[in-house]
């Protein structure tokens, strides 16, 4: 599903690349994150069912979390490299 890089082993130009396309991802997969809400909410305002709507909700946090704590993690790399250079 979602491949976990190990940025330790990045050179610090592969980081900043990677932190780049990161930030530029960040409006379309907050339109996906914004889609899975709006379709959770309409689910329940249309008698989609508890289970349809908690799922979709479910998905919403942790895409938006796995996303956040990878970007996170980069940005920390990237400092911690640049503090010991």
């Amino acid at each position: 599903m979602f491949i976990r890089k190990s940025y330790a082993e990045m050179t610090l130009d592969e980081l900043v690349s990677e932190e780049k396309k990161m930030t530029a991802q960040k409006i379309p997969f907050a339109l996906f994150v914004g889609l899975l809400v709006g379709f959770a909410i309409w689910s329940a305002t249309h008698k989609g069912g508890f289970m349809v709507t908690s799922i979709l909700l479910i998905g919403a946090l942790l895409a938006g979390s796995v996303y956040s704590k990878n970007l996170k993690s980069v940005q920390a790399e990237i400092s911690r490299r640049n503090t010991v250079s």
